[in-house]
């Protein structure tokens, strides 16, 4: 009998359905909870799926797996991991910490005392220190007095982050005094009720809303700018076990805080060995992601971030060690792990729709193997169809055909 997984997503994110396929692939029967018209509706890889609403998204949570009772859940997104969270403690104040939903959700992520670590930047930092991982200097900011006292010691160009936000929509690079302090009181500053409203009744997102009303401000920390490249690494646990792991340095981003776009596979010697330490220390187990930079004068990787949930790369299989859901499906059923054949040689990965979307004329959807599902048509339709909607383009030639002309995926 296959072990069920349950996918968790609170948005219409596309990685999240490819993450499904590769999941079905390894063996899973997948099912998911999700936003209506998700991009995964169109693959063949999900056998159901239950209804995510904003307004009641805990609700929401507790009966999808209520009905498809999975063997492990994974969060597709931060604010899914941190509903996943916030459904613990709710479970485990109704009928304690051994209940079903609190023991899946442990076994699905790890135990209950890491979650507040994942989403405290200043305390991740704190523990990565004590496991003496390289990583930037930092300070937990309380006010501007202090963040002065910082640009004197650290210098420019600095990172500023604000606590609870994702998508790199609560990071800002500055680099002189008055774009700093501008920046902090900025990101300080609780959501405006306008756009809590817009997104509580268009997107049904509600979990700006409570901040917005009780003008609870952001805690805001500053890292030391380490110059170089980005790099990142998709890491699947299983108790305090690092099972299989890619690593990757950025290669095209489609903005400076936004997400990757084109990446390159490296071995990663010096991520792999922080991405041990943080799974050890905190006992992981699921699907994380860490961030890194690698110092363009010594190629040091520095961590600078974790995200405790499934990556975009996450479904890349690319053989022995590098086949995330083949590891995790072992890791459920006990079993030896059966890892596909890699699907490319190329070591430079072009990922759709991301870097179509950042650039549909990019010299490396062609030169990279060029990640399109081209076995789920629907997905790929769907992703056209969300192009065309977002940006508005009144184009006569046909957005399917610009994408056929980057012809089948090669190795």
């Amino acid at each position: 009998m296959k072990p069920t997984v349950l996918v968790a997503t609170t948005f219409q994110w596309f990685p999240t359905a490819r993450l499904t396929m590769a999941l079905a692939k390894a063996g899973f029967k997948v099912k998911a909870v999700c936003p209506s018209r998700h991009p995964m509706f169109t693959t063949s890889a999900v056998s159901e799926r239950y209804s995510y609403r904003g307004l009641a998204p805990l609700a929401s949570f507790a009966a999808a797996i209520a009905a498809a009772k999975p063997d492990i859940v994974i969060p597709g997104d931060d604010l899914a991991a941190q509903l996943l969270h916030r459904l613990y403690e709710r479970e485990k104040e109704k009928s304690g910490p051994s209940s079903p939903v609190c023991a899946l959700i442990e076994r699905s992520l790890g135990p209950a005392t890491s979650f507040p670590i994942a989403y405290s930047r200043p305390a991740f930092m704190d523990l990565a220190r004590h496991e003496n991982i390289r990583i930037p200097d930092s300070v937990l900011l309380e006010n501007v007095e202090q963040l002065r006292w910082c640009l004197d010691r650290f210098g420019f160009p600095l990172v500023l982050k604000a606590d609870g936000t994702s998508g790199g929509e609560g990071v800002r690079i500055v680099r002189n005094s008055s774009e700093a302090e501008s920046s902090f009181h900025k990101l300080q500053a609780p959501p405006l009720l306008a756009r809590a409203a817009k997104r509580t009744l268009l997107d049904q997102d509600a979990s700006l809303l409570r901040p917005s009303l009780a003008r609870e401000k952001y805690i805001i920390s500053v890292q030391k700018f380490v110059p170089g490249k980005e790099a990142n690494s998709a890491v699947v646990c299983w108790k305090g076990t690092v099972l299989a792991a890619l690593h990757f340095e950025v290669v095209a981003k489609k903005s400076a805080a936004g997400h990757s776009t084109v990446v390159r596979v490296i071995e990663g010697a010096e991520m792999m060995a922080a991405a041990e330490k943080i799974a050890r220390r905190l006992n992981l187990s699921g699907l994380c992601g860490l961030d890194f930079m690698l110092e363009a004068a010594t190629g040091h990787a520095y961590l600078i971030e974790i995200n405790p949930r499934s990556t975009q790369v996450g479904h890349l299989s690319l053989g022995p060690g590098r086949d995330i859901p083949a590891a995790l499906f072992a890791a459920v059923t006990g079993q030896e792990p059966h890892t596909a054949a890699p699907l490319t040689t190329n070591d430079t990965i072009a990922l759709f729709p991301q870097e179509w979307i950042r650039d549909s004329a990019s010299p490396y959807l062609r030169s990279a193997y060029h990640d399109v599902p081209w076995e789920e048509p629907e997905l790929i339709r769907a992703c056209i169809q969300a192009r065309k909607k977002q940006q508005n383009w009144g184009k006569k030639d046909s957005d399917a055909r610009s994408l056929s002309a980057v012809e089948a995926p090669r190795g």
